[in-house]
């Protein structure tokens, strides 16, 4: 079966993507802040009791991250002037309020994610998905006071309807298609375009810390060699820089100082432009994406 969200398109054949103010790379962090469900396995740094329940060890480990990981990380973010993308599951709202203020408080953007990161966006048909993607959006404008424009699944899935869905729901944008350095329209009916905006699987701190065991200087060196190589590439046309931050992991206060760091590079960089994804679907919309047929 082939793709029937989008097509094979070339980097170098596209028209040049320019950035406000003349930037060639469109930086934004993708801050996954999510709901464990206490009964059931999920993301675990210790395979072996993943599959107990009560699993104090994994579920604690990942705990940590909004109740003092997150308060870490925030600092990071206020130092060097970046507003965060959250990407929010919406059974985190009732539970950590505190979060939610914090990024309301530094107008950040806040991307609907599923309702919790142990529950796939898989196995449902398209009215039970419907109204659970409608619930999902109507919680985040009610906690946030704005509507997502943006998702990312939980895991990155979606069920063959999900793009559809979320564009009737009036969002702009999914992370979840990883292929490209650029935004690039997603082929749903819809009359103006439905994106595609760069989210990293591998700049990404769970795929570097959890899954080949990087340090943190690995992991600061690995995000200055990624955004001085997009600066590189961008001469002709500009590129999109995910980073991709889970706080249960990059919270851990050994990893803060490397993490500053690299914000601190990025946000030294003249040719960066520090931004949302929210903004960069919004300035493509406007300036760079055709009309849908």
């Amino acid at each position: 079966m082939d793709n029937p969200l989008y097509r094979y398109s070339a980097i170098t054949d596209r028209p040049p993507l320019r950035w406000p103010d003349g930037k060639r790379v469109a930086f934004y962090v993708g801050l996954n802040v999510e709901h464990y469900r206490f009964d059931a396995p999920s993301t675990s740094i210790f395979a072996g009791t993943a599959g107990l329940v009560p699993d104090p060890l994994n579920y604690g480990w990942r705990d940590y991250g909004t109740r003092v990981g997150f308060w870490r990380m925030l600092d990071a973010f206020d130092s060097a002037g970046v507003r965060a993308s959250v990407l929010l599951n919406s059974d985190v709202i009732p539970r950590c309020p505190q979060i939610i203020e914090a990024g309301v408080a530094r107008d950040w953007a806040w991307l609907a994610h599923g309702v919790d990161n142990s529950t796939y966006q898989t196995g449902m048909d398209v009215d039970a998905e419907r109204a659970q993607l409608g619930q999902i959006v109507r919680a985040i404008e009610a906690a946030t006071g704005r509507r997502p424009r943006g998702w990312l699944g939980p895991a990155l899935t979606e069920t063959l309807n999900t793009p559809q869905l979320l564009a009737d729901l009036g969002l702009d944008y999914v992370l979840d298609w990883t292929c490209d350095d650029q935004p690039f329209p997603l082929q749903v009916e819809r009359s103006r375009p439905f994106l595609s905006v760069p989210y990293s699987i591998e700049v990404n701190d769970i795929s570097l810390f959890l899954g080949t065991g990087m340090s943190g200087p690995d992991f600061q060196r690995i995000v200055t060699d990624q955004v001085d190589q997009l600066i590189a590439d961008s001469a002709e046309s500009g590129r999109v820089m995910a980073l991709c931050l889970h706080p249960f992991v990059t919270g851990q206060a050994f990893r803060y100082k490397y993490l500053k760091a690299a914000l601190d590079y990025i946000a030294a960089q003249p040719d960066v432009w520090l931004t949302t994804s929210d903004d960069i679907a919004a300035w493509y919309l406007r300036s760079h994406a055709e009309p849908a047929s």
